[in-house]
C-alpha cells in the first residue's frame, strides 16, 4: 500500500518512484514531509549549492499567428501594443547585458507571419557579432517547428543553420502540459505535446542542451502534471540532454482562461516543486522562476528540493504581460543575498551549469 512512509523508503535507498507514488504525494497534506524528501534528493545531487546567472531576456516580437487561451503576450499585427523588435535594437540591448556582466541572453517571441526564417538567423549572428561573449539561449520548440513550416527545411536543418548561426542551447517553453486533452483546452493551434517531445529530442540528438517547463494552475488535473513530468523523464532517460526543469506557475490575471482556474497558491507551488525533485531523479536542476512564483516563494523553495534561481532576467514580458506582479529583473547581489539568506551557497553558473564563481 502507497504512503509517505513507503515513498521515504524508497528515496533514502535512492529508488525512482512511481508515477502513482508521485500523484500520493500531490493527495498529501504532508508538505513538510514531502519537502524533506526533496530535500534530501537535492542535497545528494548538490550540496548546499543554488545556482543562478546574469541573464537578459529578448522578446523581439509579440506577433503571433496563435492565439493560446492562457497567453497574455501574443498580438495580431496591427493591434495596439503589437511590437516587433529592430535588429539594431536587439542588438544594443545584448551588448548592454553583456556590459553588466550577463553571460546569456535569453531569446524567445511570438511566431511572426511576415518574418522569414532567415531573419532569425541573421538576429543570431548579429548577436553573435554585436555580443560575443554571450551564450544564445533561444527559441522553443514551438518557434522550431514553426522556422521548418515557414522555411520548407526539416527540423534537423533548421537547427543546424540556427547552431551554425550562434546558437548555444534552447529553453523549455512551449511545453504548457504535455497531455494532449488538455493542451486542446489551452493551446490547440500549438504542436501537439507528442511533437514537441519529438522536436526536443531531435534538439537533443543534434547536440543542444534544452530545459524543459511545465505551466501548471489552468485546468490541468494532477494526473496530468504528473503525466507530463513522466514524459519528460522518459525522454531524459534516452537522451540525457534536459539540464533543468522548470514548473511555472500560472498567471490568471490577464488570461483568457481567468474565469475558469483559481490559479495557484504557495501551497502548491512548494509541493509541485518538491514532487518534481523527488519524481525527476534524472534532473540534476529543479528551477524555482521567480518571476512567475514571487521572490518569497522562490527563496523558500530552496528548502524544498530547488537548487536554482534562474536570473537577474532584465525586462521579463511574457509573466508580466500575463499579471505577474514581481519586479522585472533583480540585481546580482539581490539574488545573492535571497540564497545566503536561506542558508545556502550561491554559485553563480553560465547556461551550461559550468561554476564561474561561489560567494
Amino acid at each position: 500500500m502507497t504512503s509517505l512512509e513507503t515513498i521515504s523508503a524508497k528515496v533514502h535507498a535512492a529508488q525512482r518512484i512511481s508515477a502513482d507514488e508521485a500523484l500520493f504525494l500531490f493527495s498529501s497534506s504532508d508538505l513538510l514531509g514531502i519537502g524533506e524528501l526533496a530535500a534530501l534528493v537535492n542535497e545528494r545531487k548538490n550540496g548546499s549549492r543554488v545556482f543562478f546567472n546574469v541573464n537578459r531576456h529578448i522578446n523581439p516580437t509579440n506577433v503571433c499567428v496563435n492565439r493560446c487561451a492562457f497567453c497574455a503576450f501574443s498580438r495580431t499585427a496591427g493591434e495596439e501594443g503589437a511590437y516587433t523588435l529592430a535588429l539594431d535594437e536587439i542588438c544594443r540591448r545584448a551588448q548592454e547585458a553583456e556590459r553588466e556582466g550577463a553571460t546569456e541572453v535569453h531569446i524567445v517571441g511570438g511566431l511572426h507571419p511576415d518574418l522569414a526564417f532567415e531573419f532569425y538567423e541573421e538576429t543570431l549572428r548579429a548577436i553573435r557579432n554585436a555580443a560575443p561573449k554571450l551564450h544564445i539561449k533561444a527559441f522553443t520548440a514551438v518557434e522550431i517547428e514553426y522556422f521548418s513550416r515557414i522555411s520548407g527545411l526539416t527540423v534537423e536543418e533548421v537547427l543546424k543553420r540556427l547552431m551554425a548561426a550562434g546558437l548555444g542551447s534552447m529553453p523549455g517553453g512551449g511545453a504548457e502540459i504535455l497531455v494532449e486533452d488538455v493542451r486542446q483546452k489551452i493551446c490547440p493551434e500549438k504542436i501537439t505535446g507528442a511533437r514537441w517531445l519529438e522536436i526536443i529530442r531531435l534538439a537533443h540528438l543534434t547536440g543542444l542542451k534544452t530545459n524543459a517547463t511545465m505551466l501548471y494552475g489552468h485546468v490541468e488535473s494532477a494526473a496530468d502534471r504528473v503525466a507530463h513530468m513522466e514524459m519528460l523523464r522518459d525522454l531524459q532517460d534516452e537522451t540525457g540532454g534536459f539540464q533543468a526543469f522548470i514548473p511555472l506557475a500560472f498567471q490568471t490575471e490577464n488570461s483568457d482562461l481567468k474565469l475558469e482556474v483559481k490559479g495557484t497558491s504557495g501551497l502548491d507551488d512548494l509541493k509541485t516543486l518538491a514532487i518534481a525533485r523527488i519524481f525527476l531523479d534524472n534532473f540534476d536542476h529543479i528551477k524555482a522562476y521567480w518571476i512567475m512564483l514571487g521572490e518569497k516563494i522562490a527563496q523558500v523553495s530552496l528548502a524544498f528540493g530547488v537548487n536554482d534561481l534562474d536570473g537577474t532576467v532584465v525586462e521579463e514580458k511574457i509573466g508580466h504581460d500575463a499579471g505577474a506582479r514581481t519586479p522585472q529583473s533583480l540585481t546580482k547581489d539581490g539574488i545573492i543575498r535571497l540564497i545566503v539568506k536561506a542558508g545556502k551557497v550561491p554559485v553563480e553558473r553560465d547556461t551550461l551549469y559550468h561554476p564561474i564563481h561561489s560567494y
